[in-house]
């Protein structure tokens, strides 16, 4: 326990609302760890944190901290109360690239926790939409002696600042049976042949890749990343009628009704006289809802791949966008594939890095410049499939997209004719 603590009537105040503080936490290092030195360290903490609750002000500024050889993955934090509070003078944040899917082992996981424990404060978070693991509170030289230490047994920093960031996936085939595709295949591919735009900083502003099995979107990836990969099926949906009779004999009509029938955003499903569901597999835009509440007698179909969407990000110069559909439908099955995705993302990055404005993401691009003008740069077509229905409220701008939409169709008919020639 820290000798003389500071005292914190403010801070304790957050400890009576009905939910655990992360107040409690930061006490519990300060007052029960072993280690004197994360007492003092913690202490500072919390004196430095009454202080600005007290005068409405923050005193934490940034700086330059990196490790050897790395341009990114830390978050400096310098205290400008370093006087006043000098256990806490410097608090730098750590981002670690987490497994695909956040696997661990306990013993990962304590490994993790015993080297954080002697080189940092011992506060860690899982994982928030960084996708990191936020190792928060070490000094200059702490940074280089964690590194080192956790590098040596197979881990590596996470991005930070303008490059491509810490890539998600959701858990995937492991844990989950509506996954349409190798998530953790797809995420160690595109880390591994990446590696060096997450650790040398050269980008307008931040790049994230995000991979999600089904479009449940466990991984927020179309809202959140600049290249949403999301599994999908373009065959028919699987159908165990037999089950869905067991539904209906445990649920009742009305039940389901209410529940599936209705809620299918495009009328695709019917409930028949004879108790059977009928699916109109046409209309389905893979909302998942029958398939979620429903998932014995309903399942993705055989034919599966991704979805590439583009643009995804949270508000920053603009309101939030949603990632633009730039692929409806991939397979990612061979070596060839991956590679053919990972040409397709360091087009659009290189693309972006030359036509994007300082601290402008990917989706602001397009809302800038026009989808047709960005589909050009990148070489892809454009094509009808990219969105399932003319949108009256368009996340990115259509310049000129009907116009565009007619020469898919005519260069369609062109093939078509001399297919048949």
């Amino acid at each position: 326990m820290a000798k003389n603590t500071y005292p914190t009537p403010m801070l304790d105040n957050l400890e009576s609302g009905p939910w655990p503080s992360f107040i409690t936490g930061i006490k519990r290092l300060r007052d029960d760890h072993p280690d004197e030195r994360i007492n003092s360290v913690t202490n500072g903490l919390l004196g430095q944190l009454e202080h600005s609750y007290e005068t409405r002000k923050g005193y934490w500024k940034g700086g330059t901290v990196s490790v050897y050889g790395y341009g990114g993955g830390i978050i400096p934090r310098f205290s400008e109360v370093g006087d006043a509070f000098p256990e806490s003078k410097e608090f730098h944040t750590i981002r670690v690239q987490p497994p695909a899917g956040n696997f661990y082992t306990t013993d990962m996981l304590r490994q993790l926790g015993d080297s954080w424990e002697k080189h940092g404060s011992g506060l860690v978070t899982f994982h928030g939409q960084t996708g990191n693991i936020m190792f928060i509170g070490t000094t200059t030289d702490g940074t280089q002696h964690f590194f080192d230490e956790i590098n040596e047994y197979g881990w590596d920093l996470g991005g930070a600042g303008p490059c491509v960031r810490t890539a998600m996936s959701c858990v995937g085939g492991a844990r989950c049976e509506m996954s349409n595709c190798n998530e953790h295949g797809i995420h160690r591919w595109m880390v591994n042949n990446f590696t060096d735009d997450v650790h040398r900083p050269a980008l307008p502003y931040k790049f994230k890749f995000k991979v999600s099995g089904c479009p449940n979107d466990c991984q927020n990836a179309i809202e959140r990343a600049d290249f949403a990969i999301i599994g999908t099926w373009r065959d028919d949906m699987k159908v165990n009628q037999e089950e869905f009779k067991n539904y209906i004999e445990k649920k009742g009509r009305q039940y389901i009704i209410d529940n599936v029938i209705t809620r299918c955003p495009t009328q695709a499903l019917t409930l028949n006289d004879d108790d059977t569901i009928g699916v109109d597999n046409h209309n389905c835009v893979r909302c998942m809802h029958c398939l979620n509440v429903m998932p014995k007698a309903l399942h993705p179909g055989d034919d599966k791949g991704v979805t590439i969407l583009i643009g995804g990000k949270r508000t920053l110069k603009i309101g939030d966008l949603m990632g633009t559909v730039v692929v409806p439908f991939k397979k990612l099955e061979t070596e060839e594939d991956y590679e053919s995705l990972q040409e397709m993302a360091e087009d659009i990055i290189d693309f972006w890095a030359e036509n994007g404005l300082e601290h402008e993401r990917t989706g602001e691009m397009i809302e800038r410049i026009g989808l047709v003008n960005f589909l050009e740069g990148i070489g892809i077509d454009v094509d009808p499939n990219m969105v399932s229905n003319p949108r009256q409220s368009s996340y990115v701008r259509m310049d000129g997209w009907d116009e565009e939409a007619e020469k898919w169709f005519e260069r369609k008919r062109e093939e078509k004719q001399a297919a048949s020639a």
